[in-house]
């Protein structure tokens, strides 16, 4: 009596494996085609850049060092790699019946160009921040060479900080505070600014208010 009841429970289960296999097994082959065809471009990429020599170049021009280029290389490729891993898992997951893991996906893809651009705009920030340290170390050498490392270290850390702020709202974390923040780093600085031209250079504003009155 249980075993006639249980077995078209088990029929049932068997012939909806065997008929979920073909799926599956289809689902499984596109996405190991995306797997390999992921790590074929992730090479072809890191080849590219090998073959452009940005290391050395940017090594040369003292804006990066070797091993922050061969970071970001990599960054690059893993980011490239999972952009196509997910774009190849999409189409599986639809093959497989799992419609809201691919809408998981789908949000997931449309978020990836942020997340490229934000790689980019730090990569271009620590650049940045090298030619800014430099040109400040230069020009400030020749007239106080004890204030030129840690002023070159500070322009370069402020260039990065900014950087970090730029990034953060492209990828949508805290916008309002660092709105916020922003707003109060720029009114900082200009009221700054203010103070020190209205204390320091009150002399040269009086001897030019002068010089006005005298000729009008």
């Amino acid at each position: 009596m249980v075993a006639e009841s249980i077995n078209p429970i088990i029929s049932t289960f068997l012939s909806s494996i065997i008929s979920y296999l073909p799926h599956f097994f289809a689902g499984l082959l596109i996405f190991i085609i995306g797997l390999i065809l992921a790590e074929i471009l992730k090479k072809i990429l890191l080849s590219l850049f090998h073959l452009l020599k940005l290391k050395i170049i940017l090594s040369q021009w003292k804006v990066a060092s070797e091993k922050e280029v061969k970071i970001w290389e990599e960054i690059f490729g893993e980011l490239l790699r999972w952009s196509v891993v997910v774009l190849f898992l999409i189409p599986a997951a639809e093959v497989w019946g799992l419609s809201k893991i691919t809408g998981v996906f789908n949000q997931l893809l449309f978020y990836l160009p942020n997340v490229l651009i934000s790689v980019v705009i730090g990569f271009v920030g620590i650049i940045f921040g090298h030619l800014i340290a430099d040109l400040v170390k230069q020009s400030v050498k020749s007239v106080r060479p004890a204030s030129a490392v840690m002023l070159s270290a500070f322009a370069r850390y402020a260039v990065i900080f900014f950087t970090v702020l730029i990034v953060m709202n492209q990828l949508g974390i805290a916008q309002d505070l660092i709105r916020i923040l922003f707003t109060g780093i720029v009114a900082m600085l200009a009221l700054a600014g203010g103070l020190a031209f209205g204390l320091g250079g009150k002399e040269l504003a009086k001897d030019l208010l002068d010089t006005l009155r005298k000729k009008f």
